[in-house]
């Protein structure tokens, strides 16, 4: 099988669409073999935080020497992204082999998988193949029916900032959403949680109570940020300090989640030198959170999609380009509470740009700028985003700020354009 029919495979019009439920994952996994069963795993929930969580435990894990697999979605430019192993995504040859090996046990399926279940079954055989210490294993959607859930209890559930997102699958309140969150946790397992709003707390609580998990709740006190620049921030948790390229205070937070993680893993006998955990963090990437990509004008790439997400992005534009003009390069899904989204925006936008996520979900540029036209600012409609990122860049000055934001389908896409253009002007 080529990387082309395996992409075929996987994007196949027949798995399309969400349908909850563990019975489709737990079939096709049992078909190849159970190799989930061999492996162990970080498990993290949460709405917003978990990639970038994820990948600095998956960092950490390594420096310490573990191979250590990582999943995530979506990808921002390359499916293969989706699956690493020690910071190398997936190549093609060992994913055409893999989707190979799928194929006949997905065509003896009465019930077919959705797209996501095999992707995650694709990416559970992968690790077993590559032999991994640990996979550091993000959760799609929710926790209690996503496809990821089917793992048994993993050396540590995660749960990060839990918010209002996808309220029409998970609920529509905090509690709720918390509530199928809570669904990865498992009887075997510990629990490290993200400092939440109180209903989320409670919940949390109570599930592990239920479940006889001890639970670890980060002291946000004892976070203490020493510097904070565009180039990256130091902190001290529990009297350590730490240094982190990602940027915003919300990062700090994330960052004491993966510390209390190792400390859960290091309770549990596994070996993570303090080396490993200050290497970890100061070499972690995470692309399209709040992405410096390029100066002299400045251009931030952030992906986040939910109100949230919208108001950390507001906030860090604040705190890192005071008095700077800033143009917003907006893009969104339909099915996303974008006004929400942009009454937090505009606190800090001089001009909008926008533009059309690639996806089927995407609100049209047209209608998105119909609606910013509202904030009486000025409003410039280019669908295609990498189209809208080189007239932004061609309008700005070299002091002011240009920020995409508002969906990973649309980062992907800038992000693409931006490393091409940075290549070809420094002749690579």
């Amino acid at each position: 099988m080529t990387i082309e029919q395996a992409m075929e495979l996987i994007h196949g019009v027949e798995w399309r669409g969400s349908r909850p439920g563990l019975s489709r994952v737990r079939e096709l996994l049992h078909r190849l073999g159970d190799p989930q069963d061999g492996l162990q795993f970080v498990h993290i929930a949460g709405t917003n935080g978990k990639g970038s969580t994820a990948a600095m435990l998956a960092s950490i894990l390594r420096a310490a020497g573990y191979t250590t697999g990582l999943f995530t979605s979506p990808y921002l430019e390359r499916f293969a992204e989706r699956m690493q192993v020690n910071g190398a995504p997936v190549p093609d040859a060992e994913f055409a082999a893999v989707c190979q090996t799928l194929q006949p046990c997905i065509a003896a399926m009465d019930d077919p998988p959705t797209e996501f279940e095999l992707v995650t079954a694709a990416a559970m055989l992968w690790f077993r193949r590559r032999r991994c210490d640990v996979v550091v294993l993000e959760v799609g959607l929710g926790g209690r029916l996503d496809a990821t859930n089917v793992i048994a209890a993993p050396a540590c559930a995660v749960i990060t900032n839990i918010g209002l997102d996808h309220t029409e699958i998970l609920g529509g309140t905090l509690a709720q959403i918390a509530r199928e969150k809570a669904g990865i946790l498992k009887p075997g397992t510990c629990a490290v949680s993200y400092p939440q709003a109180p209903e989320v707390r409670s919940v949390l609580r109570e599930s592990c109570a239920q479940r006889g998990i001890p639970l670890t709740e980060v002291d946000v006190s004892a976070i203490v940020p020493l510097t904070d620049s565009v180039d990256g921030q130091t902190f001290t948790y529990r009297g350590a300090e730490y240094a982190l390229p990602l940027l915003g205070a919300h990062q700090l937070r994330n960052a004491a989640v993966a510390l209390e993680t190792v400390a859960a893993l290091r309770a549990r006998g596994w070996r993570i030198p303090d080396a490993a955990v200050h290497a970890g963090l100061a070499q972690v990437r995470w692309p399209a959170r709040f992405e410096l990509l390029r100066r002299a004008p400045w251009f931030v790439l952030d992906g986040g999609h939910n109100p949230q997400c919208a108001q950390t992005v507001a906030d860090n534009l604040a705190r890192y380009f005071p008095g700077r003009r800033i143009t917003l390069l907006v893009g969104v899904l339909a099915d996303k509470d974008y006004p929400a989204m942009l009454a937090a925006l505009d606190t800090q936008a001089a001009a909008y740009i926008a533009a059309t996520p690639r996806s089927p979900r995407a609100l049209p540029a047209a209608e998105l700028g119909e609606y910013l036209k509202r904030f009486g600012k000025p409003v410039t409609v280019c669908a295609d985003p990498a189209q809208a990122a080189e007239l932004a860049l061609a309008h700005a000055a070299p002091e002011e700020v240009i920020c995409a934001v508002g969906s990973l389908y649309m980062a992907g896409a800038i992000r693409t354009y931006l490393r091409r253009e940075n290549d070809e002007n420094s002749g690579h």
